[in-house]
């Protein structure tokens, strides 16, 4: 008979100490917990032991003989009552919310419901069937040394490059073919000098935790590819890695800190993969349903659905809220990540009071994130919505918090597509959107700027369908984005017409100079510095196959050279990444410049008639430094942690032309030099450094320009 000991309370999971294991599940509303082992070949259980223990609503128990290694689940026993809120089924074999690692044996059967899928009555009859057989099981782990975070980008000069660990290297042709698709293959020396050499300085995956494909979508024969339906808060995903997934993503991230590069992670902490009152049970439901999840308040049987996946995260329960700061903490001291993405951030911050379920800054979970000594100062990102009522929240999040902007997202769609009075809007965005940030001591990095994401369409596909082609998906052409503000620019999908081709690879080229020309953190989907396409799906959740997998063609490499390029000319240029906000009241002692100019196509300054101009589709921002000794002394700081030279120009003017022909436009009357270094117009060449000498330019349809103004030549 195994020996027992009584154990602790704390921490919760399974905590190997050097010679026996603590175990430990928190369980308010349980009559039995029973926690299971089971041998090497993942099926066969070998023992059955209570947890005698039960502390502060924690079941313990301590066994001496268990070391790293070890598989286990557990049996929590309790009432079966859905009306309220409890669908306790010691049938059921339940993960360790707290384990630190899960084995990859995990199939999809009937009997992953805690119910009698049968009965006429759903889910308010018990179904006794084990599905022991079908569970991946969860491992005692040893315990990890913690990772000294070794890179600190700085927020103004973050520029982010979202990717999916398996898509961005499955098709790498120069990576060795095991290691194609999973951590080690994104930490190879070749992926790790190709970002490098494009400039990034931030990498943002797409959910690691563990999660677990969706019946709908295996029944079609197809998988949850994304991965935004987390069951394991704390375990890497198993299905990226080549033998120990734990170790090799730590040495994924070593190697990204070794360049010097921030690895973000995705997290998605405001639902889990077990669905609606009809979905199945793998953990927290068998656990302790009423207080893991959001209930209905009429019946407890309904789930608060604020995620548009079935269910809600209850993170007003104080456990629930331990749970995910455990999480985040053991990611960065141990797992060694930089920052977060949360996946439909209000959710987050909605309060669990029966009358008032709205979205507040000051919840707990904010306030405990900024009196936390780990996390306080690691990168925070919401994607600021949920389908809540009132779950559109951008610009409310904490002033350390940064945000995906999806108006400027929308402006810089709008706007090149050609629709009419698109300027006011689009120098908003252009201004680091001011309009919806600058309060509360936020500054321009806290928008996130995209223009696409894994979510959507990819930037050719931008420019190339204006109908979603979403029919692999299985369900009839109806999910994914209706409103895409894309243009195919006369054919729809692929063409060899070369007049079109010559549009699209052009409004690219204007899409992604407006990205990283804009004041804010600039985010580049992953793949579209190489005209990657999913053939005009904009929701490829569930597409883990070649059409979302990552192409290296040859062919992209003059797109790739042109982000590039605008990555360096961003961090060249300061006057790009400012730190503050600035309205044009400050004035440039040199030139008498101020710090923020709009003008029109006549080289004068942007008046009413022009902002309210619907037909007007050109325009210029002029930026200009202001004080010229602080910028010398901040571009000598800057040249130092982004290892490039950096210029310290008098000004910058960027022409925008959105309309099909070419327009003259005047430049502003200023005596000095004027140099053009992009246009998005020249094929060949778009950035360049072209002195010029007339002050009137022909600005060719579709197309940016950018000058550099000197009064006079500085010496550093």
């Amino acid at each position: 008979m195994m020996q027992t000991l009584p154990g602790k309370n704390y921490p919760l999971g399974a905590t190997f100490d050097g010679q026996g294991t603590n175990f430990a599940l928190f369980s308010v509303n349980a009559t039995k917990v029973e926690l299971c082992l089971f041998a090497a070949d993942n099926e066969t259980e070998t023992a059955r032991i209570e947890l005698s223990e039960y502390t502060d609503e924690v079941w313990h128990i301590y066994l001496p003989d268990i070391k790293p290694g070890t598989l286990y689940g557990y049996r929590v026993h309790g009432p079966y009552e859905p009306h309220n809120g409890h669908r306790f089924n010691p049938a059921k074999l339940l993960l360790d919310p707290y384990a630190k690692k899960l084995t990859r044996g995990f199939s999809w059967s009937n009997s992953h419901y805690g119910y009698d899928v049968q009965s006429r009555q759903q889910d308010l009859i018990i179904d006794h069937t084990d599905n022991a057989g079908f569970m991946p099981k969860c491992v005692v782990c040893d315990n990890a040394a913690k990772v000294e975070r070794q890179v600190h980008i700085a927020p103004h000069q973050a520029i982010i490059y979202e990717a999916h660990v398996k898509g961005l290297t499955k098709l790498k042709q120069d990576i060795p073919q095991q290691h194609r698709g999973t951590y080690l293959g994104l930490a190879h020396p070749t992926t790790i000098s190709y970002l490098q050499q494009l400039g990034v300085t931030s990498i943002e995956l797409l959910p690691v935790q563990a999660f677990l494909d969706e019946p709908f979508v295996l029944e079609k024969g197809l998988k949850n590819y994304w991965g935004y339906n987390s069951i394991g808060f704390f375990a890497p995903e198993p299905r990226y890695c080549v033998d120990d997934e734990i170790a090799e993503f730590r040495a994924l991230v070593e190697a990204f800190h070794q360049a010097g590069m921030e690895v973000i992670v995705d997290v998605v902490y405001n639902h889990t993969a077990e669905g609606n009152h009809l979905g199945p049970t793998f953990s927290f439901k068998g656990i302790d349903n009423a207080s893991y999840y959001r209930l209905e308040n009429e019946d407890k049987r309904f789930y608060v659905n604020h995620s548009g996946c079935g269910n809600t995260l209850n993170l007003a329960h104080p456990r629930v809220l331990q749970l995910v700061m455990d999480s985040l903490r053991y990611w960065v001291e141990v797992m060694g990540v930089d920052g977060f993405r949360f996946d439909l951030a209000p959710i987050l911050g909605r309060k669990n009071y029966q009358t008032n379920d709205n979205f507040d800054s000051h919840t707990a979970f904010f306030a405990t994130l900024r009196q936390d000594p780990v996390l306080a100062n690691v990168r925070m990102i919401a994607e600021p919505w949920d389908i809540g009522h009132g779950g559109y929240q951008l610009g409310q999040f904490p002033g350390n918090w940064q945000e995906w902007n999806d108006r400027f997202r929308d402006a810089v769609r709008r706007f090149w597509r050609g629709d009419e009075g698109m300027i006011p809007e689009l120098a908003r965005r252009l201004h680091g959107s001011a309009d919806i940030f600058e309060h509360h001591g936020r500054r321009p990095f806290a928008s996130v700027n995209l223009v696409t994401a894994h979510d959507g369409y990819t930037l050719h596909d931008l420019v190339t369908y204006e109908q979603r082609h979403n029919h692999a998906n299985g369900e009839n052409n109806s999910d994914g984005h209706g409103s895409n503000f894309s243009c195919n620019y006369g054919v729809e999908g692929e063409t060899n017409d070369q007049r079109i081709n010559q549009i699209r690879a052009q409004q690219k080229r204007n899409i992604l100079a407006t990205l990283f020309l804009a004041q804010g953190t600039p985010m580049l989907l992953g793949g579209d510095e190489r005209n990657h396409s999913q053939s005009g799906n904009n929701n490829a959740y569930c597409q883990d196959n070649q059409l979302t997998w990552l192409n290296w063609h040859k062919d992209d490499d003059q797109q790739m050279h042109f982000v590039q390029q605008l990555i360096w000319l961003r961090k060249q240029h300061p006057l790009l990444n400012r730190r503050h906000y600035q309205h044009g009241q400050t004035r440039s002692s040199k030139t008498g410049l101020p710090d923020l100019s709009w003008f029109n196509c006549h080289g004068e300054a942007m008046d009413e008639s022009n902002w309210h101009n619907k037909a007007l589709k050109s325009f210029a921002m002029m930026l200009a430094e202001t004080n010229h000794h602080q910028a010398m002394l901040h571009a000598k700081h800057y040249a130092a942690t982004a290892d490039c030279q950096v210029s310290v120009d008098d000004g910058l003017l960027i022409i925008f032309n959105a309309h099909h022909h070419a327009t003259r436009f005047q430049l502003p009357k200023l005596v000095g030099k004027w140099t053009v270094i992009i246009n998005t117009a020249n094929a060949e060449a778009p950035v360049d450094d072209q002195l010029i000498t007339d002050t009137e330019l022909a600005v060719a349809a579709y197309s940016t320009l950018v000058l550099t103004y000197s009064q006079i030549d500085i010496q550093e």
